[in-house]
Formats: C-alpha cells, structure tokens, sequence
C-alpha cells in the first residue's frame, strides 16, 4: 500500500526515503490518535491514567469488619492533636443501615496514627455526617453528627413514609478527642418541622475570628423541605461555646445542598455548595454578613469545576501587612466523575483558584481539609484505584506548594 504511493524511481532508487516515509506516516497517525483521546479526557476533565493516592491510608476498606469507610472529616485540637473522623458502614457502600461513627487520633500532626476507636454504634441504625468545631478558647470540641433508623431509607424519609424520620445529635470532647460524651439529641433545636432529610457538613465547622460575631461556633448544613424535592442549604451556630445551637434561614434559591463554610475579611462568611442545577457543572457560593444567621449573593463559581459531589474550604492563613490571606479548597474536579481529587489555593478570598496540586488523578470523592499550627495542610480524602471508597487516605502539603 505505501509502496504504491510512492513514485517507483524514488522507490528503486532510496528504500531508505520509503522506510522514513512509513514512520512518518505512522507517527502522524499515532499522534493524531493520541491528541483525540487527551482532548476527549480534558473534554471530561477525567484523567488519562491514575496514578496511587497521595498520602497514607488512614482508614482502610475491611479494616475490623467495616465493610467501607465514607465521610471523613477533619478537626486540628488546640494542642495540636489531630482527629480523624468518618462512617464505619457495616452492609455496604449504601447510606442507610448500620452505620457507626469511628475516629482515629495522631499526636504527630497525621504521621502516625491511633487504633480505630468508635464513637457511636446504636445497633443496626445509621450514625454519621460528622462536623466539628473547636472552640479555640476553652479547647471543647463540639461534634454535631446525624442519626436514624438503619431500616429507614432516606427516600422513605425523604418522601415522609419513613417510620421515623432523621435526627441532629451533639456530642463533645474536653480532652482534645480523648474521651466523648454521649451523643444527645438537639433535633428540637436547629430542625423545623417542615423540613424532611438533613445533614450535617458533612466535613468540619468554623469559629469566627473576627467582627460582631467573633467566638461564634458555626456548623454548614442542608436539608429537604416536605413535600418537596428541594434542597437547600443552612447554618447552625452557637454562641455559648457549643452547649446550645440554633438554625439559621435557609439559602435564597434551591438545588444545593452538602457544604462547607469559610469566614472572609470583613466580617463575612461564604457559604460552598453541592450543586445540583446541571446548568453549570461547578460549585455554588453564598455569603453572610449576620454570622451565619442569613445568607444572600447565591450563585455560581465558576472555577470550581464538580461532579455533584462533596467538596471542603478551609482558610490557611489571613492577610496581613502587605501580604494576601489564602483559602484552601479541594474536591473531585472533573465535570461528571468522581475523580481527580484536587487541591486549589485563593489569595483573593475565594474570587479566584489560580494554585492547584492534584492529590489523585483517578477515582475520588468526598474530602476535608485542615490546617496544622505550622501551616502544614492535611487533606483527608476518599480514594482508590478502581473505586473512590476503597480508602480514605492523608495527605500533608507543605503550604509554599501552594504559593
């Protein structure tokens, strides 16, 4: 075939021209082949190959009979002890059934870790979503958590033919993570009556630092209205020290849920959704003047690329003198998979992401961030080679990657 193509003096004439001009062709055939399917990746965002997960497996599927662990969620002790919390799900990968909440502690900033203790297991029934708070003034942490029926589903409970329905529980640490009381329930509290499904975070709270409401404790929640598919986004917040809690209005428009919270300059609070209004496959903001009470300015950001899935804020470190403040984000940024788990960084307060690590390339999920007394960044992230859920790994980040 290519011998035909050819003129056939220059064929008899330079076999060494025809053997070039066969690779010739071949390359451009390969390389063709190979931009079409990078492009049809980064069409995606979904990576062409997976590389292992950044970070040590903290939290490994199997490990002590848990079929899976999901959810993890992060908290920094004032005394620098970290804690690492998440779902030990007994059945399977689903979000109902038996369901127990787990932990493990380091006192080396997340190098070495703990047994796997357990916080709550009520029976057969589900006990997760955790989100905590440490109150930087007396060392409390507080950790809201959900709870219900492990036989109810939330679509029963969703559409309110659940037997019983879902719960908001509080349990505290005055020793840095070492000991818990029991989780008692404050669902009276901070959920309406006409509000159906709820979660709290999940992923971890804030203590505002500056402005009217310094000192207040603040959890990002979500929940569905009854009789309805909607799904909004809300705080709750305290403001003696986590022993009571109050819910705070809803956000303006729908279509969002799971979240985190972040505290801007100013004053101010910007809320960081779930996203469920396809029009736009990134997250959605909200932001507070009132602590956390009110939210306003709901819309896209349109950098933050999401799969509908979980994603954490957190800050790193505030501006001062002439230098900008940094906000640390990560989620699964790809448009329409659960994969390549990604670390951003804003020096503008969140208007823009111009830094970014990925973590892992292949299958991700859900993901929390927090931030050691030395500015060392740990991302605690659902991973794995085939599936997001196979571990929930540790990843320590120096900050200047970031600058």
């Amino acid at each position: 075939m290519f011998r035909n193509s050819l003129p056939s003096a220059l064929v008899r004439r330079s076999p060494v021209i025809e053997n070039l001009f066969r690779f010739g062709l071949a390359f451009v055939l390969f390389a063709f082949a190979t931009s079409h399917a990078c492009r049809a990746n980064a069409d995606d965002n979904t990576p062409a190959e997976s590389k292992r997960p950044r970070g040590e497996a903290i939290f490994q599927a199997g490990e002590q009979g848990y079929h899976t662990f999901r959810i993890p969620s992060l908290c920094v002790a004032t005394d620098g002890t970290v804690i690492a919390f998440c779902e030990g799900r007994l059945a399977g990968r689903g979000d109902s059934g038996n369901i127990d909440l787990v932990y493990k502690r380091s006192t080396d900033g997340g190098v070495t870790w703990s047994d796997l203790q357990i916080l709550w297991d009520d029976e057969s029934n589900t006990c997760g979503n955790p989100c905590p708070v440490v109150d930087r003034e007396t060392g409390k942490i507080s950790l809201l958590l959900t709870w219900n029926l492990g036989r109810d589903t939330e679509r029963e409970i969703i559409g309110q033919t659940s037997e019983d329905t879902r719960h908001v529980y509080l349990s505290h640490s005055p020793d840095h993570g070492l000991t818990w009381t029991t989780p008692t329930d404050i669902t009276d509290a901070v959920k309406p009556n006409t509000w159906t499904w709820y979660a709290t975070g999940p992923g971890s709270g804030i203590q505002i630092k500056h402005g009217k409401h310094a000192g207040r404790l603040v959890i990002p929640c979500d929940h569905m209205e009854a009789g309805t598919e909607h799904k909004y986004s809300h705080a709750i917040y305290s403001d003696d020290g986590g022993d009571t809690w109050q819910a705070g209005e809803r956000t303006p428009k729908r279509d969002v849920n799971e979240c985190e919270v972040v505290e801007l300059s100013g004053g101010r609070l910007m809320l960081n959704m779930r996203n469920y209004d396809r029009s736009r496959t990134v997250r959605q903001i909200a932001i507070s003047n009132t602590g956390g009470e009110s939210w306003f300015d709901q819309t896209f950001a349109p950098e933050l690329v999401e799969p509908i899935c979980q994603a954490a804020i957190r800050r790193l470190r505030w501006p001062q003198d002439d230098q900008p403040g940094t906000i640390l984000f990560s989620n699964p940024a790809s448009a329409n998979k659960r994969v390549n788990m990604t670390l951003r960084a804003s020096h503008d307060e969140g208007a823009t992401w111009p830094k970014q690590i990925v973590l892992h390339s292949g299958p991700s999920a859900y993901s929390d961030l927090a931030v050691l007394p030395d500015q060392t960044i740990l991302c605690l992230y659902e991973a794995g080679e085939r599936s997001p859920y196979e571990a929930i790994y540790l990843a320590r980040v120096a900050s200047n990657e970031l600058d």
